[in-house]
């Protein structure tokens, strides 16, 4: 599903991340910027240690934060880890929407022209998959419509479940623009 926001495209897709030739990709991470398991672990197991090195001079960011590192052996140039709140916490919601936020901030200052992001913190952190839609995408359409360098914004859904609940999400979004 494609559409296009003041030149900017934002498309659903469901896939691996990890494949996509996008600038950047998002990686869903812990606040320690070590590189586990779902989304993090597969970028590890496909990008080499050299994002974990990175990573670790980095040294971590808060909840809501966004730091950048290279894409190590990916398809992208560069990897933006985004800490996503554990469900459960206080102002996930706000939290979600500034790792969302701080990601799409950090494209536009280093000029990158297109970023994918996953579905941050409805892995391990168990955060409602709708909720987590609705937050992302609304933040995205709001950056989008402002002055959004961007060329494309890509969501990359793991699983048919997740891709169609930000597909109605997104449908149910554009009913109300």
């Amino acid at each position: 599903m494609k559409m296009e926001i003041n030149n900017t495209v934002l498309e659903l897709k469901q896939g691996d991340i990890t494949n996509l030739d996008t600038d950047a990709i998002v990686n869903a991470a812990s606040t320690t910027l070590q590189l586990g398991g779902g989304v993090a672990g597969a970028i590890r197991r496909k990008g080499g240690s050299k994002i974990q090195e990175e990573c670790n001079k980095v040294g971590g960011t808060h909840v809501g934060g966004a730091v950048m590192t290279t894409g190590g052996k990916l398809k992208v140039k560069y990897v933006i880890h985004a800490v996503g709140p554990r469900h459960g916490e206080e102002h996930e919601d706000e939290k979600l929407k500034d790792a969302t936020l701080n990601s799409l901030i950090l494209a536009d200052k280093n000029n990158l022209k297109s970023i994918a992001f996953p579905a941050i913190s409805t892995g391990i952190f168990g955060f409602p998959k709708k909720r987590c839609a609705a937050i992302m995408l609304s933040t995205t359409i709001a950056h989008l419509e402002g002055l959004a360098k961007l060329g494309k914004v890509v969501f990359c859904l793991y699983d048919h479940e997740t891709f169609k609940t930000f597909k109605s999400t997104l449908q149910s979004l554009m009913l109300k623009r």
